[in-house]
């Protein structure tokens, strides 16, 4: 059997199978709920690959990257270098190479329906099964910018779907665009794509910068694409491509669907697609996220946004180390930021926070702690806010400002938002030690207590 290339998920799958973590389901589960809620019930575990669910030859793949050690692994870098792996990406792009085939279009369908999929219904309250793991590429006609984004999509019936985007996103913004000189705008759905390629299509890029450039800087080597319908570019080893049209004339209402944030919200209409086509592999699988409040659904968004800020926050202050966008905060809503405090300048915290805020309006509270904290680890982060932060003088509040529709506590679009300065001040105390037995005991203890 011909190794997967080094592109698709497939290869990557099977490292991780080798490895240990990827556990095969092969009792019979349904699409309706059960898959979903062997994925929650998962949760930080391994990849899952359901292979027989109940009406469906085709298996689905879920948990991908549920850890922020996959991530790292699934780009080539130790987990401590992956933000400056994806910061990188960002500065130094390498444009995709187009070749003349690909195993995505070994077998072609028109007019596809989407039923035959063995798409998740996922949530309770929600009122239909969605598409979560789809790669959108779109191409602005008018001008040609390209845009790979993720955004949900709710089967209409047979070859129709509503598509859920956020209206400040550059998918929509394309969408409006279209509809302003009465076109529709072409998209195609990738779906089973190599984790590069689902990192970059989440990160924050200016209107125009083609996601696929990164996909291939973060692979360190050009991403293989072919030619779509309507001059659109996919990956070439993604499993299946859905092509169509997406008509910004055109909506239907949703109905409560879930959000990071673990609870429903009601955004009204949503505009339609029609996919009159679809290209696939012969053994194509299925890849689906879990949304709602679950480990890769945050740490997709987390890890995306806190790499784009990265680079932003340091040619304000380079002393700044890292930034997290950790789970506890909805991998959205929370920023914490490590600050090297003896290179720092002084007050600079306070300019960090509004600088987050107009970077990511999603963010509502900032926290600045020392470069010794781990930015990601929930329990230093609030030991670093209980010991260095006093509430009369570290918390900055900014009432009433822009927030997005997804915001949980929004009232017509705005939100108070929190910063919070815990970093060591030595107008506190002299002696910030923290007590501990010498490095070289506790570096001999974890090499005795090592399994």
């Amino acid at each position: 059997m011909t190794a997967p290339a080094r592109q698709s998920l497939r290869a990557f799958l099977a490292a991780l199978e080798a490895d240990g973590q990827l556990t095969r389901v092969s009792a019979p589960v349904d699409r309706r709920f059960e898959l979903s809620a062997c994925l929650a019930v998962n949760g930080r575990g391994p990849v899952l690959r359901f292979e027989a669910v109940r009406g469906h030859a085709m298996a689905v793949v879920g948990n991908v990257l549920g850890t922020r050690e996959r991530m790292a692994q699934a780009v080539g870098v130790e987990l401590a270098d992956l933000q400056d792996r994806l910061a990188g990406a960002i500065e130094r792009p390498l444009a995709p190479r187009q070749v003349a085939t690909g195993p995505c279009q070994e077998r072609v369908q028109d007019a596809p329906d989407l039923d035959e999929l063995p798409l998740p219904w996922f949530f309770e309250h929600e009122t239909g099964p969605y598409v979560t793991a789809g790669a959108i590429v779109a191409r602005e006609p008018a001008t040609g910018k390209r845009n790979l984004s993720i955004a949900r999509l709710k089967p209409l019936g047979g070859n129709r779907a509503l598509i859920g985007i956020a209206p400040n996103h550059h998918l929509a913004r394309m969408a409006r665009d279209a509809g302003a000189q009465g076109e529709q705008l072409p998209i195609a759905v990738t779906l089973g794509n190599h984790p590069a390629v689902m990192l970059a299509a989440c990160l924050y890029l200016g209107y125009g910068d083609d996601e696929l450039e990164q996909a291939g800087a973060l692979l360190g080597e050009r991403l293989d694409v072919v030619a779509a319908q309507r001059d659109l570019l996919v990956p070439a080893h993604c499993e299946l491509v859905l092509e169509g049209t997406l008509d910004p004339a055109e909506t239907v209402y949703e109905g409560p669907v879930s959000e990071f944030h673990g609870m429903y919200e009601d955004y009204g209409p949503g505009h339609v697609v029609t996919f009159d086509r679809m290209t696939s592999r012969h053994d194509a699988f299925l890849h689906v996220i879990e949304p709602g409040l679950h480990p890769e659904h945050l740490l997709l968004g987390g890890v995306a946004i806190a790499a784009g800020l990265a680079p932003a926050l340091r040619r304000i202050e380079p002393a700044v180390s890292a930034i997290a966008l950790p789970e506890g905060g909805c991998g959205r809503l929370t920023a914490v930021i490590a600050l090297d405090g003896e290179r720092a300048r002084a007050g600079v915290a306070r300019r960090l926070m509004f600088a987050t805020w107009a970077q990511v309006s999603l963010v509502r509270t900032v926290t600045v702690v020392d470069a010794d904290i781990d930015p990601w680890d929930g329990e230093q982060v609030e030991w670093a806010r209980t010991s260095f932060a006093r509430p009369d003088r570290d918390l900055l509040i900014a009432p009433d400002t822009s927030a997005d529709r997804s915001e949980p506590l929004q009232r017509r679009g705005t939100v108070a938002k929190l910063g919070i300065d815990a970093t060591r001040k030595s107008v506190d105390r002299a002696d910030h030690r923290v007590a501990a037995p010498p490095a070289a005991a506790m570096a001999a203890a974890r090499r005795l207590m090592r399994p």
